[in-house]
């Protein structure tokens, strides 16, 4: 996947990430020549049905707004023949191996930062409405036509009373239709306003953004469940007289427990090892198959000499220095396996004569093996 050219037509990446990234729109028409989607709009439908699939239905009738969550029962979904609805369906990468793939032509960020692919489908005059999002996102048309109106927010102003957050005064300075293989790129917190001409699909290529809030979250939640690395000091009183105004904060005690807290470090190595279980957990309705039937260190090792290895769609997989993160978890890997696995989450696959020589690796093997079980890399090429 690394070796695909960007869709982004005639300019080249290096002044695309430095003329466009995260600074200004770019429409590029024909990004993807003679695309067809690979995904019918039935596919799409049958998805919706799903538990483990995401997906949201959208809907506007004189001036008012409606927004169901699925997963929707067979059949309960409008038919096309309706106006003004828009069925959303997240991740879609995560299910369909053509869909993955094509999320791969976006590598061109790194992983920790590319989320996922949605497809939105719309009959006549289906939109959400003109919002903001907070992330990068690459808008492709799959397949008919849809009419966007962007412009930089003069107002954060929402609507009141909907169940999503539309903006309630836009005005949009460029107006683009866009048909099939066309694709806009659009920078957080650009207003946006999609509208269908017609049946559409609309493929969004969004990226990940934590926020300072989200990441802390995470970080003192784990804090607080992760057993202490040493003493475990408890406040103490002893010595302390009577009290004749019990309501009062204890000022001996506010003290302690506020140098508690100014004094608390972490390690840069727990820093580090969070941070990359962090970036690479997957999203909560994510789950992986483990194989029927376990192998041997023995039969694995000669499977992979044969077929290769590739990562799961649904993995995370990254890596710094030596030290690898899968779906959430941290693998210390030393002497010649780091390499080898540095390629397989650059390249999300290994052929065989990348394993020639390494079949006497235990670490390796057992890494890899575990992985394997665990339905996280499977046998056979991208």
């Amino acid at each position: 996947m690394l070796g695909c050219k960007p869709p982004l037509g005639e300019i080249s990446l290096e002044h695309f990430m430095r003329a466009h990234w995260q600074r200004r729109p770019l429409l590029v028409r024909n990004a993807f020549p003679g695309f067809r989607s690979p995904v019918p709009p039935q596919r799409l439908f049958d998805l919706a049905v799903q538990d483990d699939v995401e997906s949201r239905l959208v809907s506007s009738a004189r001036g008012r707004w409606a927004l169901r969550h699925g997963p929707f029962e067979a059949g309960e979904l409008p038919l096309p023949a309706r106006r003004d609805w828009t069925l959303l369906v997240q991740g879609v990468d995560l299910h369909l191996d053509e869909i993955h793939s094509l999320l791969g032509r976006f590598r061109f960020v790194a992983d920790a930062r590319l989320d996922d692919l949605m497809i939105s489908y719309a009959v006549d005059g289906g939109g959400v409405g003109a919002h903001v999002d907070s992330y990068d996102v690459f808008l492709l048309q799959a397949h008919g036509s849809r009419r966007w109106r962007i412009g930089w927010p003069r107002s954060s102003e929402l609507l009141a009373d909907v169940p999503m957050k539309i903006l309630a005064r836009f005005e949009p300075t460029e107006e683009y239709v866009l048909e099939a293989g066309d694709m806009l790129y659009l920078p957080p917190g650009w207003a946006h306003e999609g509208t269908a001409l017609g049946e559409c699909m609309t493929f969004s290529v969004g990226f990940r953004a934590p926020s300072r809030h989200e990441l802390l979250g995470a970080w003192f939640a784990e804090c607080a469940d992760s057993p202490p690395s040493g003493p475990d000091p408890r406040y103490s009183d002893r010595g302390t007289g009577p009290t004749r105004t019990p309501g009062r904060l204890p000022e001996p005690m506010h003290a302690v427990l506020a140098k508690w807290l100014l004094e608390w470090r972490p390690a840069p190595q727990e820093i580090a090892r969070f941070m990359g279980r962090f970036l690479t957990e997957p999203k909560p309705n994510v789950w992986f198959q483990a194989p029927r039937r376990r192998t041997s260190p023995a039969g694995f090792s000669a499977r992979a000499l044969r077929s290769g290895l590739r990562v799961d769609r649904r993995s995370r997989l990254a890596y710094r220095r030596r030290d690898f993160f899968i779906n959430g978890e941290h693998v210390p890997m030393t002497g010649k396996s780091a390499p080898l696995l540095r390629r397989l989450a650059d390249e999300r696959s290994l052929p065989p004569d990348a394993l020639r020589g390494t079949s006497v690796d235990p670490e390796l093997i057992a890494c890899l093996r575990g992985w394997f079980d665990a339905g996280w890399i499977r046998f056979g090429p991208p």
